[in-house]
């Protein structure tokens, strides 16, 4: 079904005399674009709650040589504010039936992505439910090549140096392989909090007229079950 696993294979039993060596020899790059609105910060005293706008973008290296992605972690800026526990919540027992069995005010965002399912291109969508002071779910519906739905689970931490948070999200065996078929994401774009959803997200300082995030992404390479990673740090404008 895959060209990546004939060629690997054959290059494996040349290189090797007949002993089979995979290796993925690229990992796609990543970049992320965040943006926060309003760029004016709060104070510790005064939090000013903000939209985020999140674009994540993987290199596509084509449908016969993109790995899954398993996991990937976001660093949030000093001075960023996560209120997770002082809004209304959704349980994961509610979420798993879908967005619509939790109370309307945990809904916090939408999203919607771009994949390889083979040689086709999907588009799963996805609903930010706020899930209390550590937890976000990603509530995720693909179409193609069989409809799945699921809570993908954030993990939000508390962390130090130039960082307040860091949000861990695992993607479930469930969506990776679709109907025998990996899911291999090139790109995610993400919008939560605003308006109307109160402090759950929230500044309170802005220091050196920028607010810094970094991404880090796990892969998979779905046919030798090699992994790797890769990075990337940007930055978004604010003012006191």
């Amino acid at each position: 079904m895959r060209r990546l696993l004939a060629t690997a294979l054959g290059v494996a039993l040349v290189a090797t005399g007949g002993a089979v060596a995979f290796a993925q020899a690229t990992w796609p790059s990543v970049t992320v674009t965040p943006k926060i609105s309003p760029a004016t910060a709060g104070t510790p005293k005064h939090p000013q709650a903000v939209q985020l706008k999140t674009l994540f973008h993987w290199q596509s290296l084509g449908e016969a040589s993109q790995p899954i992605v398993t996991s990937f972690t976001v660093l949030f800026p000093k001075g960023s504010l996560y209120g997770g526990g002082s809004i209304t919540k959704c349980s994961l027992s509610a979420v798993s039936k879908g967005p619509q069995a939790c109370p309307k005010a945990s809904i916090v965002g939408v999203g919607s992505g771009t994949a390889y399912a083979d040689t086709t291109i999907t588009h799963p969508q996805i609903t930010v439910v706020n899930g209390g002071a550590s937890t976000v779910y990603f509530y995720t519906v693909l179409n193609n090549p069989a409809r799945v739905q699921e809570p993908v689970i954030g993990r939000i931490h508390r962390v130090g140096g130039k960082w307040s948070y860091s949000l861990a999200v695992t993607v479930p065996d469930n969506l990776r392989i679709v109907a025998g078929v990996p899911i291999e994401l090139t790109s995610l774009s993400v919008t939560a909090g605003g308006r109307g959803h109160g402090a759950w997200l929230a500044t309170t300082a802005c220091s050196g007229g920028h607010w810094p995030f970094s991404v880090t992404t796990s892969y998979e390479n779905p046919n030798t079950g090699a992994t790797g990673s890769s990075s990337y740090s940007a930055k978004t404008p604010c003012r006191k």
